[in-house]
């Protein structure tokens, strides 16, 4: 599993228009799944992400996680964060999961999240999302299990 987490003042989901998901203060979550990943690469990342000392301090140091502020997060499938684009012009997603194995976990890595306490909102997996952010910092990481199985 592959994905870009960025700390965010506030962030949406708009589907056709309509507003499907918003959080306050938390993370917004880009999740990418590969075809070998497993739940235990689900595990591994929302135990990472949820933990990561990433929100300010009273003294201004990243020093606390989503879990100590009691953030949300917003979970937004993205399988182009799997192309391979370093032949071509257009990029490769062979190592991109096929829906069958992506839907079943991506959904177990928010109900993971949602078990452990974190607010979870999502977006609509496969379809076409507009997806607005106010980064905080900025602050954005690139995660990736490498399948931690």
């Amino acid at each position: 599993m592959k994905a870009v987490v960025q700390r965010v003042s506030h962030a949406s989901v708009t589907i056709e228009g309509r507003v499907f998901s918003r959080i306050q203060t938390g993370l917004v979550v880009l999740l990418g799944v590969e075809h070998q990943d497993t739940k235990k690469d689900a595990d591994f990342l929302v135990e990472k992400i949820m933990n990561l000392r990433i929100f300010e301090d009273d003294q201004g140091k990243m020093n606390i996680s989503l879990a100590d502020i009691k953030g949300e997060m917003l979970v937004v499938s993205q399988f182009t964060l799997l192309g391979d684009c370093r032949k071509g012009r257009r990029p490769s997603f062979t190592q991109a999961a096929h829906p069958d194995v992506a839907i079943p976990l991506y959904d177990y890595f928010v109900e993971r999240a949602t078990a452990l306490g974190v607010p979870t909102r999502t977006g609509q997996f496969g379809a076409v999302m507009d997806v607005a952010l106010t980064n905080s910092g900025p602050v954005t990481l690139l995660l990736d299990t490498d399948h931690v199985s």
